[in-house]
């Protein structure tokens, strides 16, 4: 019998529901072996949770697994890891205290007690340069930015040779040209006999890493087919039930003043190493600049000197004419600077508050929403109400708590309550992250906007074409250097892909 058609892993109505939310609803998948496929489904449709419960995060209210044609008992990550299932999860399950090389261990039974640290290590820099997935093993998992750690969830995966490849948006923080580095390792993994489920948002990924497709959308499997047998644009209809432009239309572009400038500006990072270097960078009104970076170069640190949450070491900062050097986060935002922050869960939202509370977290100083000292409650429900209604933020009510929300819901949360506060720049970073194809189109006609309105826009991105398709003019970062800045309007792809990598424009002419 012909390998390929026999399951590796089958779920069979699978179900399983939240407070106010049915997130899977009797939901058959079948993966084969030597197969990779691709999950698509609006956020919130569901894709997440089955994942989870097939790596052993969640229990399922009902259905079976069967790996290899037999009926699995996955209680936990522990069994999950016995069968030969990994996942890189889209929130990662690091502990931030430990170091990148404990962390790539946690758990391991085949580890000895006193681990060979040595051992460990030299494996671990084979798999980083092997995959060209750059880390730093002594640091601690705080010290990292979010694609830092991404990577080290991709290398935890490679370091346990699992069989059952789970991969929740990992292309989200790479190049282009470390992206196609991994298309090769899946498609490598797949020769090998491996099987893999790929979660993405990135139509054209579907086309170069999957063999079929599935289609989730509230819970339910809408679609499958074989990916040549379909279209991204097809795809993306049934992923969010209408048609999907993929192309962003801009007025032509008219600067102001200039409202932002970090002349000379250095900073550390958490280790108390240069971080930011020299940097000089001015945005006008009216304008999206584009921060072009390898995650890890510099960009969490520019964000956060920006919106005062980390101390510049040298240089000034001014934001419309007035120097903040060093101001704190509240007075940065009196000058009506708004901050989208790359880590959403743990900075840009409070999970235990409601949806409400959250969006109302940069308004309630001051009127409409308060009187003095006194909260108005009315006045908060309205306005959640309405943003929720605006930025299509699937939620049972405005008092669910923010934690039970899919990530995508969250950072639409989190984007409605910044776009509401900003008067003069806005600070996104990655603000498309995760997200689906209809909520990033939403998301860059929003940033498109704030730029007509008049406000200035420094928009991270390691996404090449959404940098191309948003921006004004971009700024490639490189070990906290800026490698050059130029307008986004004909720019070469790969040119810019040479600069992330620290190649100058002779070098990578």
């Amino acid at each position: 019998m012909d390998e390929r058609t026999i399951p590796k892993v089958e779920m069979r109505g699978i179900s399983k529901s939240f407070p106010g939310v049915l997130a899977n609803d009797c939901v058959d998948l079948v993966l084969y072996r030597g197969e990779v496929l691709a999950l698509l489904g609006e956020n919130g449709a569901g894709k997440s949770t089955l994942m989870n419960i097939l790596c052993g995060l969640y229990r399922p209210d009902a259905g079976e697994i069967y790996i290899d044609g037999r009926l699995a008992a996955i209680q936990s990550p522990r069994d999950a890891q016995k069968l030969g299932i990994g996942m890189v999860h889209q929130n990662f399950k690091l502990v931030d205290s430990m170091t990148v090389l404990e962390n790539i261990i946690l758990g391991l039974d085949t580890e000895s007690f006193v681990p060979d640290w040595n051992k460990v290590r030299a494996r671990l820099m084979d798999l980083s340069a092997r995959y060209h997935l750059k880390v730093d093993p002594d640091a601690s998992i705080w010290q990292l930015s979010v694609g830092e750690q991404q990577r080290v969830e991709i290398l935890k995966l490679l370091y346990r040779n699992a069989e059952i490849l789970i991969l929740d948006e990992p292309t989200a923080v790479l190049t282009p040209q470390e992206s196609r580095e991994l298309s090769r390792v899946v498609h490598a993994m797949r020769a090998e006999g491996k099987s893999a489920i790929f979660i993405t948002h990135k139509m054209e990924e579907v086309t170069e890493f999957s063999d079929r497709v599935m289609v989730l959308r509230k819970g339910k499997v809408v679609a499958e087919t074989s990916t040549r047998n379909t279209s991204p644009r097809e795809l993306a209809t049934l992923m969010v039930g209408r048609e999907i432009l993929f192309q962003i239309e801009k007025q032509p572009r008219q600067p102001g003043e200039v409202v932002l400038e970090l002349d000379h500006v250095s900073a550390l990072n958490d280790r108390g190493l240069p971080a930011l270097k020299d940097v000089c960078l001015s945005l006008h009104a009216g304008e999206v600049l584009g921060i072009a970076g390898v995650a890890g170069n510099g960009q969490r640190e520019l964000a956060e000197v920006v919106t005062g949450l980390r101390k510049a070491t040298s240089g000034t900062l001014r934001i419309a004419g007035k120097d903040m050097t060093n101001a704190s986060p509240l007075q940065i935002i009196r000058q009506g600077v708004a901050h989208i922050p790359q880590d959403r869960a743990s900075v840009g939202a409070v999970g235990d508050l409601s949806v409400a509370s959250n969006l109302a977290m940069k308004q309630y100083r001051s009127k409409p929403l308060a009187a003095g000292i006194f909260l108005l409650p009315r006045r908060i429900m309205d306005m959640a109400r309405r943003l929720i209604d605006a930025f299509r933020i699937a939620t049972p009510s405005p008092q669910t708590q923010v934690k039970f929300l899919s990530g995508g819901n969250i950072q639409k949360t989190i984007l409605a309550r910044e776009i509401g506060a900003v008067k003069t720049v806005m600070v996104a970073v990655y603000p498309s992250r995760g997200l689906d194809v209809g909520a990033t189109e939403t998301v860059r006609r929003q940033l498109v906007a704030q730029r007509d309105n008049g406000l200035g826009v420094l928009f991270f991105s390691e996404d090449l074409e959404e940098l191309l398709q948003v921006s004004d003019r971009i700024a490639v970062l490189f070990e906290g250097r800026i490698m050059d800045v130029f307008p986004a309007e004909g720019a070469d792809m790969e040119h810019i892909g040479m600069l992330m990598a620290g190649m100058s424009g002779k070098e990578s002419a």
